[in-house]
């Protein structure tokens, strides 16, 4: 097993061929991925801890409003 979810898997989870619809399902969930082009790369890590209903968190970068 990989790290990332296979376009199959991808597919059964989201219910969308697409990689657009597969990406606009993800992020309404708040399951954070990427976009490489046309393809959508989401962590196994991510998907199970939605499933189990922990709360998903998604790093953007450093949080620049924490420095004084």
């Amino acid at each position: 097993m990989t790290e990332y979810l296979s376009t199959t898997e991808l597919h059964q989870l989201t219910g969308y061929a697409r990689s657009a619809e597969q990406a606009t399902w993800l992020k309404f969930r708040s399951i954070p991925h990427k976009q490489d082009g046309s393809r959508v790369i989401v962590s196994r890590v991510h998907v199970q801890s939605w499933l189990e209903g922990k709360p998903v968190l998604s790093r953007a970068g450093m949080n620049i409003a924490a420095i004084r």
